[in-house]
């Protein structure tokens, strides 16, 4: 299929909100863009798609004023632009929602919102209006969060509640959102794709960012996909599918529903008991070689904070965590390490990697140490070996982590911890971010994980990925373990009761645990 690129267009008579012609960006060693084309119609839901490192990301900076083009043009309305700042974008009445935040962690979800542009009261900020603003804001569209909350206490998918409010607060007129539902689960995606299409029906044009093929087909007018930094396609959605989306990403046929086949669970290996911290209440559960445990649980419902207090970065009130009958409850995050934990975080920025440092280094920690330093040919051969195993695009391994796509930083923390061979894995979200063809590479490595007999403790947002994956599920909600589940039994219906916290009548009970 080669759609015209005239088709893509709600009218296609009318002047674009959005066009971008021949936009051309290099790095050193990598052409991002390659004259790309794009054109976006007023009051059009349109999404833009392509792999990790297809350039997606590249592409939104130029448009926003974060990044020069080397060549081509910006036109907005039909008049071309040029920003020399996201300041100047926004003035232009554009708006954009990052995949990595740019919030405040010691300021309230309030303060956050209305930065730059507070509620004036005799000369002064009016606290009290920002507070009434943000809260009306956040009812009228569904995205439940406290106004007066300090950002940096908040969950990562609560903060990016708070990115979009951000958004929605300027008025915006061209919305571009950047992996906006990495961090939602179906339901609040769901709502939040209807508060698009109300936008868009009212006028508002809507730039959608995004590796979710179910979004793209049940959200989006019209669908822009790059592949290697160039355009592949550009469709009205209607006119095309899931498969027609992922084989024009990754250049084949791509198997959208593959299932894999359960584990054989040996000894036990991970064992909480009781746990007890700020957000958690009274936890047990365990994790056996070759299992996959899968958490569920609607954002700030007590995951992020139970792999916290697992993992030694929350302080534990009470109860026991204990890895091959070793307590490790008081030990420290270097003595669980080196006891057979290893850990992706949800946050593969600001925990996950230090983004100053090179990619080799970033795939060394935690093997650092071994017997006897790393010397640099020895680093860089280990960069290499894990750059091609796990397909971590970069032309130089001597490059910072931070230039990574969020994709392939996700890639690089996952392949780190996979390379350490630890005993028990707790991963938190693994393919947020990451595109279709690199989710089914993460799956695979992760089942061959478990399949070499290690324990995995996997929380994910995806009720698909936690069904597809996990030998056993576990719901969470208000920070305790309601329910349990064997892979069989983990219908969404049935997942998506206990997460809303329905009575044992609604949703089954919790299931004792396999022997």
């Amino acid at each position: 299929m080669t759609p015209r690129p005239e088709d893509a267009g709600a009218d296609a008579g009318a002047v674009p909100a959005v066009e971008l012609r021949g936009i051309t960006v290099e790095f050193p060693g990598t052409l991002a863009n390659d004259r790309v084309d794009l054109t976006v119609r007023r009051g059009e839901v349109h999404a833009l798609m392509g792999e990790n490192g297809a350039g997606k990301s590249t592409l939104m900076s130029v448009l926003y004023g974060l990044r020069r083009p080397d060549a081509g043009q910006v036109l907005l309305d039909g008049r071309e632009v040029s920003f020399a700042s996201p300041s100047e974008a926004i003035a232009a009445g554009l708006g954009m929602v990052h995949q990595s935040f740019k919030l405040f962690p010691s300021f309230t979800v309030a303060e956050n919102v209305v930065f730059a542009a507070e509620p004036r009261r005799f000369g002064l900020t009016d606290r009290g209006a920002a507070l009434r603003r943000v809260a009306a804001l956040a009812e009228e569209h569904g995205l439940a969060v406290d106004p007066a909350a300090r950002v940096g206490n908040l969950p990562v998918g609560v903060r990016q509640r708070v990115e979009i409010l951000k958004l929605l607060y300027r008025g915006a007129r061209t919305l571009i959102l950047d992996e906006p539902t990495a961090v939602l689960t179906a339901a609040e995606a769901d709502a939040l794709f209807g508060v698009l299409r109300s936008l868009a029906d009212e006028g508002r044009t809507v730039l959608l960012v995004t590796h979710k093929l179910r979004e793209v087909i049940e959200g989006s007018d019209a669908v822009t996909v790059l592949r290697d930094g160039r355009v592949a396609v550009r469709t009205r959605t209607a006119d095309t599918s899931a498969d027609g989306i992922a084989a024009a990403m990754t250049g084949r046929a791509v198997d959208l529903d593959r299932t894999h086949p359960a584990g054989s669970p040996g000894e036990e290996v991970l064992a909480v008991t009781d746990l007890t911290a700020d957000g958690v209440r009274g936890v047990t559960l365990t994790v056996r070689a070759g299992e996959i445990v899968g958490v569920a649980g609607v954002a700030g419902n007590g995951q992020s904070e139970l792999v916290e207090a697992v993992t030694g970065l929350r302080r534990v009130t009470g109860g026991r965590v204990t890895l091959g009958g070793r307590d490790l409850t008081d030990a420290t995050v270097g003595e669980r390490r080196a006891a057979g934990l290893a850990y992706v975080p949800e946050d593969r920025s600001a925990v996950g990697t230090a983004p100053a440092a090179t990619i080799a280094e970033n795939l060394a920690m935690g093997h650092h140490r071994g017997p006897g330093p790393f010397r640099p040919a020895r680093l860089r051969e280990h960069a290499r070996t894990l750059v091609e195993r796990f397909g971590i695009k970069t032309a130089s391994t001597a490059h910072p982590a931070g230039s990574l796509s969020g994709g392939n930083l996700q890639k690089l923390v996952i392949g780190r911890e996979l390379a350490h061979e630890a005993p028990v894995l707790i991963v938190e979200q693994p393919t947020r971010g990451v595109d279709i063809g690199a989710v089914q590479t993460i799956h695979d490595h992760l089942i061959a994980h478990r399949d070499a007999g290690h324990a995995l403790l996997l929380v994910s947002a995806e009720l698909s990925e936690l069904r597809g994956l996990a030998d056993r599920i576990l719901v969470m909600y208000e920070g305790r373990v309601v329910a349990q589940y064997p892979r069989a039994a983990a219908d969404e219906r049935t997942l998506g009761l206990a997460m809303a916290g329905a009575p044992a009548d609604a949703a089954a009970p919790p299931s004792k645990e396999a022997p």
